[in-house]
């Protein structure tokens, strides 16, 4: 277990604001120890969170190109055929995985490959669970090619509390199932797009984990 990258900046400023709190509020309470330690305890759990949000579990795996595996942690909120009309143009199987502030926040690669398509959309900022969310909020889309030549594509999308989504992938690059793909600060929620025919091997609402729980088989 460690911290993300992502997060170190945020770790600092938020450490320097407790901080700054926690001496304001010593001068204002003055000589009440109760209030002193209540306060200094609230801003402690508040950082205990934070620290939390950005762990960075080691997760590996043997890649298979017969699976697919969870992008990333959180519940099965949509698994349908829809009409994807970013790249496709046409009907895919959808997957989406809600995420919770409560849970890890690194995004995974399902599957590996190579790299067809990058696209950053700024947007809304709907609550993640809301079907519109995947096509108005803030997101991001990239597509791969397996080695079979199938393309799946994930897509990043922002939650109502999300205000940055980070995104690692590079048009043509090799990628490799399991490995980073991004990172989405505060609630949010991942889509991946598949074939028509694609065997789903998890039921709606279970909770996945990124790299251990496998979605699909191609």
């Amino acid at each position: 277990m460690s911290i993300h990258r992502e997060g170190y900046k945020i770790l600092i400023y938020g450490l320097l604001i407790l901080i700054l709190i926690n001496i304001i509020t010593g001068i204002l309470i003055g000589d009440r120890i109760l209030f002193r330690w209540v306060a200094g305890f609230i801003t402690v759990i508040m950082y205990l969170f934070l620290l939390f949000f950005f762990r960075l579990p080691v997760r590996h795996i043997e890649p298979d190109p017969g699976l697919v595996y969870a992008p990333a942690d959180g519940k099965v909120v949509v698994i349908e055929e829809t009409m994807e009309t970013e790249y496709f143009n046409d009907v895919r199987l959808q997957v989406s995985i809600f995420m919770s502030p409560l849970n890890m926040h690194s995004n995974r690669y399902p599957v590996s490959g190579k790299i067809k398509y990058v696209k950053y959309h700024p947007g809304n900022y709907m609550v993640a669970w809301h079907p519109k969310s995947s096509e108005l909020n803030e997101r991001s889309t990239i597509v791969i090619e397996t080695e079979s030549g199938k393309e799946v594509l994930v897509r990043q999308v922002a939650g109502a509390v999300a205000r940055r989504i980070v995104t690692y992938a590079k048009p043509s690059q090799n990628v490799r199932q399991g490995d980073e793909l991004g990172f989405i600060k505060f609630g949010s929620r991942v889509d991946v797009f598949l074939p028509p025919a694609t065997d789903i091997e998890i039921p709606i609402l279970m909770q996945v984990k990124a790299n251990k729980s496998i979605i699909a088989r191609i």
